[in-house]
């Protein structure tokens, strides 16, 4: 396995990161929620060594430090842009999983001269992937979001319990998340699935990163969270989005709104592939990504 590289921002922050292969080719990984760079894993194996391939821990994710808190995935995409100014790389191609994509849209439409293109792999929206007020019963109220992260993390099902799973370093709970949620196709092996929950329980910031996602707003109309800033328009790059058919955790019409608002994407859709393509379909997202940054 790959180890782990550290750099300090000009921010303050250190980032942790995986690098592998040599060239001008420059690939970015950013890993979503509940994750860490290693998640990355089965693609990274997968891509050759004349492309070199950057895969950070975002901030307050698995080996990075977490200095400050954040309350915009535009904080880590600014992350993201001092990673790479400290690295000497001014371009490169950008690809976010889950959260990581909402990270990634907010990178290539603020440093658009250092896309090169944009991979979007079951990726939020860029309307923001919303955490709803729950009522006496615990069902969502769909009208109403919360007003602050101490409020969010009092939320009895999408956040607390996951705080204290963390605060526990319950990996079995851990796992059961994500095989109801993520793997909902195939399975890592036993040895990745403890190398990827061990990562996992590594994350300090989950209130900022699932209030930076519901916040996360870039059309032009109000979400529950924010205003909306209009930015989308702002991506230029080329665009490749994945989706698998059996995803619980991002739903199509997410993918089809960030299809609708980027000028120039293309999609591609994975049947039998649940929120990993890293784990379903890893030949073939592998494929797809050589083919579009060739």
């Amino acid at each position: 396995m790959l180890e782990k590289k550290y750099v300090t921002l000009k921010n303050g922050e250190t980032y942790a990161y995986l690098e592998k292969g040599t060239g001008d080719k420059v690939l970015v990984l950013i890993h979503g929620n509940l994750s860490s760079s290693i998640y990355y894993k089965p693609l990274i194996d997968r891509l050759p060594d004349d492309i070199r391939v950057i895969a950070p821990d975002l901030r307050g994710f698995g080996n990075s430090s977490y200095q400050n808190p954040f309350d915009s995935l535009a904080t880590l995409a600014t992350d993201i842009q001092l990673l790479l100014s400290e690295l000497k790389i001014s371009k490169a191609h950008i690809a976010g999983w889950s959260l990581g994509g909402g990270v990634a849209m907010e990178f290539a439409a603020r440093y658009p001269r250092s896309t090169e293109k944009l991979i979007l792999i079951n990726s939020t929206t860029h309307k923001g992937y919303p955490i709803f007020k729950k009522d006496a019963q615990n069902a969502p109220i769909f009208t109403e979001g919360y007003k602050n992260k101490d409020e969010m993390a009092k939320d009895p099902i999408q956040v607390k319990p996951i705080l204290e799973a963390i605060a526990t370093e319950n990996a079995f709970f851990m796992s059961y998340i994500y095989d109801l949620t993520i793997y909902t196709n195939k399975k890592p092996s036993p040895e990745d699935s403890q190398l990827y929950i061990a990562e996992t329980l590594k994350q300090r910031a989950l209130v900022d990163a699932d209030f930076a996602l519901a916040s996360l707003n870039m059309s032009d109309t109000p979400n529950l969270y924010a205003k909306g800033d209009g930015s989308i328009k702002q991506i230029k790059a080329d665009t490749l989005m994945f989706w698998g058919t059996l995803d619980k955790t991002v739903p199509e019409y997410m993918v089809l709104d960030n299809l609708k608002a980027i000028s120039n994407a293309k999609y591609v859709k994975f049947e039998d592939c649940g929120h990993s393509p890293l784990v379903d379909k890893p030949d073939e997202l592998a494929n797809e990504i050589l083919t579009f940054i060739a």
